[in-house]
């Protein structure tokens, strides 16, 4: 007897029904499977034939083809399993026939997703959200997911989603035993509490405050240049808790990122902060704007609609520093394989911090510096200049003095700063409205010509500092859009002579690394 169950697969961040046709006949015993499996699909033989006994049910050997339909297209992962076992059942009338062993119509109205486990226990997998968000775009209206992957079905209207814990379960719903589909509830920012570090506790350091909260009312990207232990590592932790809640759009596209990386946290399915990552210098390319055997995300897609900070920037292989340029333009990378290009969102505030120079310590006033001039040359000019281009704020950090440590003048919280950042943010928005513009950083250059034009005084302004400096056209289009979002949290409509002048004052590396 030949039985179809429907499954879903994901190409990137994109699902696709997938049709797991079991057929089993006479024949010398064995178990093949079809249609491009990868070695995990290959291995779901045993799996399943494990599952099926310890649950109860009959596995007489026979010859059993199973194939994953289309066969065009690479299919990888466990999450086969369970459609395959139910496939296996159907075929072997054990389940989903009425008293006249005739097929029950319910099998074909459900979708099947999850691994087994030799017990027969049906075990979390990841994709589950993309996968449900594409199975309802395409019409899909009852799903069958492993109870362990139920948080993050939770917050996905327009489908009914069951979730078991073992094989045994899933033949009850296909039986017309379905129990009550999961509960949906609403997406909310910041649901779980998690707190970032506060501005107050950072002492001095007021120009870089004052920097931190511009880059985030605009989402520009921002560097910190100092000596060691003057707060470049705490500044940076502080920024996630002044930036904007997230929208729901915003939580959902970020859930599915990690929902397709395994990094999830399973206690709440969701993402509502947005994301701090913070990868070490030693990570590789691949690592970090994603790749691989199978083109998964990487680090600067985890990063989506939150932070990646980049500690002591210089120490990062150049390679995969250039490689961050696109990204930063677009918003998405492409990961191009033999077998398949992805696309990933990467829309990313990019948070870097480096010394001044190799021992750290070049214009300190307490320590003295003991690198030549052509050391600190060369440790510039790792970062080069069409990636420096495309960061907006250049910080110097001051050294924090005694007085600012043992002061008990608390500074200004970060509540008080998102409050700014978040009115600001609001003026965009309504700037935008009815574009894919969001904030002054990713205004496109119409915008930059209608909302950022100059009076004399701030043209004197740009074009001294464009003379001076040898800045890039880029770099002229990054200060204008600092100076708008200056104006922004100055409540100003218009760009002023001021804010010009304060937007040049953060570009303070674009001569050092000419």
């Amino acid at each position: 007897m030949l039985a179809r169950i429907n499954s879903y697969a994901l190409n990137g961040l994109e699902g696709y029904g997938v049709g797991v046709e079991v057929d089993i006949h006479a024949g010398l015993p064995g178990f093949d499977v079809v249609g491009l499996p990868d070695t995990a699909i290959k291995e779901s033989r045993e799996r399943v034939r494990s599952a099926v006994k310890n649950s109860g049910f009959d596995f007489t050997p026979r010859k059993i083809t199973v194939n994953l339909a289309p066969a065009y297209t690479k299919k990888e992962g466990p999450i086969f399993d369970l459609a395959i076992a139910i496939g296996l059942l159907a075929s072997t009338e054990q389940a989903g026939v009425d008293e006249h062993r005739k097929p029950l119509p319910t099998i074909g109205e459900y979708v099947f997703l999850g691994e087994l486990s030799l017990s027969g226990a049906v075990t979390r997998i990841n994709g589950v959200m993309p996968m449900l968000i594409s199975a309802r775009e395409h019409g899909v209206k009852k799903i069958v997911i492993p109870y362990a992957n139920a948080c993050e079905a939770m917050y996905i209207r327009g489908v009914e989603v069951y979730a078991v814990k073992t094989l045994r379960d899933a033949v009850k719903i296909i039986n017309g035993d379905a129990p009550a589909p999961i509960k949906t509830c609403d997406v909310l920012p910041n649901a779980y509490g998690v707190v970032a570090e506060d501005l107050k506790y950072v002492k001095g350091q007021y120009s870089a405050k004052r920097a931190l909260e511009i880059a985030a009312a605009g989402g520009h990207n921002i560097i910190t240049i100092g000596s060691p232990g003057g707060g470049k590592t705490m500044l940076a932790k502080c920024l996630p808790g002044i930036l904007p809640d997230m929208t729901e759009s915003e939580i959902l596209e970020t859930t599915k990122i990690h929902s397709v990386a395994g990094i999830l946290d399973e206690r709440y399915g969701i993402v509502t902060e947005r994301p701090f990552r913070s990868p070490h210098h030693t990570t590789s390319r691949i690592a970090l704007t994603g790749g691989g055997s199978s083109a998964r995300p990487g680090e600067i897609s985890y990063a989506h609609n939150g932070v990646l900070f980049l500690d002591e920037l210089p120490e990062y292989p150049r390679n995969a520093l250039e490689i961050l340029r696109q990204p930063l333009e677009d918003g998405v990378i492409t990961v191009s394989r033999a077998a398949r290009t992805v696309e990933y969102p990467a829309n990313f505030m990019l948070v870097a911090s480096m010394n001044p120079c190799p021992c750290g310590f070049y214009g300190s006033a307490t320590h003295e510096c003991t690198c030549t001039p052509s050391q600190r040359g060369k440790y510039m000019s790792r970062i080069s200049g069409p990636l420096l281009d495309r960061i907006d704020l250049h910080i110097e950090v001051d050294e924090v003095n005694y007085g600012d440590l043992t002061s008990d003048v608390e500074a200004e919280s970060s509540a008080d700063v998102k409050a700014r950042v978040d009115a600001a943010r609001k003026l965009q928005t309504a700037r935008y409205a009815g574009t894919p513009v969001h904030s002054n950083a990713k205004m496109t250059s119409e915008m930059i010509k209608t909302h950022c034009s100059l009076d004399p005084a701030g043209e004197k302004i740009m074009q001294s500092a464009f003379d001076k400096l040898g800045m890039s056209a880029r770099a002229y289009t990054r200060i204008l859009k600092v100076a708008r979002t200056i104006a922004d949290l100055d409540g100003s409509a218009s760009v002023g002579a001021k804010h010009v002048a304060e937007a040049v004052m953060y570009r303070s590396l674009d001569k050092a690394v000419k």
